[in-house]
């Protein structure tokens, strides 16, 4: 009873953090979700090309993403060491805080150029990587249509881990919700080309997308300044950045761009792999892909609030509150994992109706590939919302670099070589890849998790008693050599 009443007050207190964070995920699922069924209304074509592109898009994006992810458990580690009265660096209490934000705008900038033209050269190289020449000639397009609004996309990120650290992330909530709604309006325009603007088609869903992270960058900070809590740290003027605070959250955020980039680098080859089998088999996997984001999403608001408070509590010196956090993240994720499991096994053609057309013939075999994948996905999502959770759990120990390493095996030495496996050998094709997805996922899981728990009871650990001094040689003996 009294281990119930501990679990209930530590959810509520997750979800507390969580629950803004999860929802804020989810509409940015809507966003991508709106995307994908615009370009599925113009034809399968156009979802095979328009999931290729938002594949690398959302890889680079990834990886930008995490270069500043650890902005939000130094500010909050910051925040409880003025609780406790401890003292913090620089003149005032907020310095290091705002050297912090200033050093997060800066390397997203340089991620946010540096990604864009990536992105442009990746889409020119498209046919080299085994792709239908049609599909990759509509996916470059898109792609440099995308490239622009990675820079506004990751000033975004940036100041929302601020925002989070700081336990203020309502409006990020709100904002994303508004940008869901801008989305579909501004595709509907460029698709079609309303309002005197030129009908651009599957690019005109790149250039809305990017418009919409900068007016979501804008509204954020402009959320921000309002804020009294938050005014007096959020400073933008990245050039002014300190160097060697850049190079500590370069320090801490380059594991985990290399781990977020090791997940999504590992879903797209897989995307790549699932290419050669035919649009339709691209199709089917860009659906499917874009139904996991729903749990995925939730899993990485579970992730960054756990993330969160291990970072606080362990400041705060409660090594027993950061080892109860994993258990009560792990059965919140498990919970949302098996109410959306049980709804695509109960209805899978409703929830691949927004995706495909089943009274079109061109659309039939991809609808019908995507519904044999939805059993595989109702198991997998527990594994992914797992090692979600476990890295978040591992960046709240400022241990960065274990998660890369450990996605590293899971990813890239067992599930990529079993996806590839059972596609081809086996002949699984696409069926087979989701296997092998399972199968990294699953393994990521359980070394993640693992680690955590080592790390954390060797930092509970006491430290050992000092060795006793010596006694005294005895007259007419030496002491021994030590």
């Amino acid at each position: 009873m009294k281990q119930t009443a501990v679990l209930a007050r530590d959810s509520r207190a997750l979800a507390a953090l969580a629950v803004p964070l999860a929802l804020t995920q989810l509409a940015q699922v809507a966003l991508t979700t709106t995307d994908t069924v615009m370009m599925g209304v113009l034809g399968t074509e156009a979802l095979a090309a328009g999931g290729l592109a938002l594949v690398v898009f959302n890889q680079l994006r990834t990886m930008g993403v995490g270069l500043v992810t650890s902005v939000g458990n130094q500010v909050a580690a910051a925040a409880a060491r003025a609780e406790r009265g401890e003292p913090t660096s620089g003149a005032d209490d907020g310095h290091e805080v705002r050297a912090l934000v200033r050093a997060a705008m800066a390397v997203a900038t340089l991620a946010g150029i540096a990604g864009a033209v990536l992105m442009v050269l990746v889409g020119q190289a498209a046919t080299w990587l085994g792709q239908d020449a049609a599909v990759a000639e509509r996916a470059q397009s898109m792609l440099a249509a995308l490239a622009p609004g990675l820079l506004p996309c990751l000033w975004f990120q940036a100041v929302r881990q601020f925002t989070v650290g700081m336990r203020r992330p309502q409006a990020l909530l709100r904002i994303t919700v508004a940008s869901v709604a801008v989305n579909a309006g501004l595709n509907w325009v460029f698709i079609h080309g309303t309002w005197g603007l030129p009908e651009l088609g599957l690019t005109g869903i790149g250039v809305a997308t990017s418009s919409v992270h900068l007016l979501s960058f804008l509204a954020l900070r402009a959320s921000a300044r309002r804020d009294p809590e938050l005014a007096a740290l959020l400073t933008l003027d990245f050039w002014r950045a300190d160097a060697a605070t850049v190079r500590r959250l370069l320090g801490l955020g380059t594991p985990i761009a290399a781990t977020y980039g090791s997940e999504a680098g590992f879903f797209s080859v897989t995307a790549l792999l699932a290419g050669s089998f035919g649009a339709a088999a691209l199709a089917a996997h860009t659906a499917v892909n874009q139904l996991i984001y729903i749990v995925f999403q939730v899993a990485v608001g579970l992730s960054h609030a756990a993330s969160i408070n291990v970072s606080r509590e362990l400041a705060l010196g409660d090594h027993a509150a950061a080892r109860r956090i994993k258990n009560t993240a792990l059965a919140c994720g498990a919970a949302v994992s098996t109410l959306v499991g049980i709804v695509y096994l109960t209805a899978p053609r409703l929830v691949l109706r927004p995706f495909f057309d089943p009274g079109t013939a061109a659309d039939q075999q991809g609808l019908r590939i995507a519904t044999g994948l939805l059993a595989v996905v109702a198991v997998l999502q527990f594994f992914d919302c797992a090692q979600n959770i476990g890295v978040g759990l591992l960046r709240g120990l400022d241990d960065t670099r274990s998660g890369f390493r450990i996605t590293l095996v899971g990813y890239w030495a067992v599930g990529l070589p079993a996806a590839w496996l059972l596609a081809h050998p086996l002949g699984g094709e696409t069926r087979g890849l989701w296997l092998g997805l399972l199968i990294g996922l699953a393994t990521t899981a359980v070394l993640l998790l693992r680690r955590y728990t080592r790390a954390l009871d060797a930092r509970a650990a006491p430290a050992p008693a000092p060795a006793p001094a010596p006694a005294p040689a005895e007259p007419g003996r030496t002491s021994p050599v030590t």
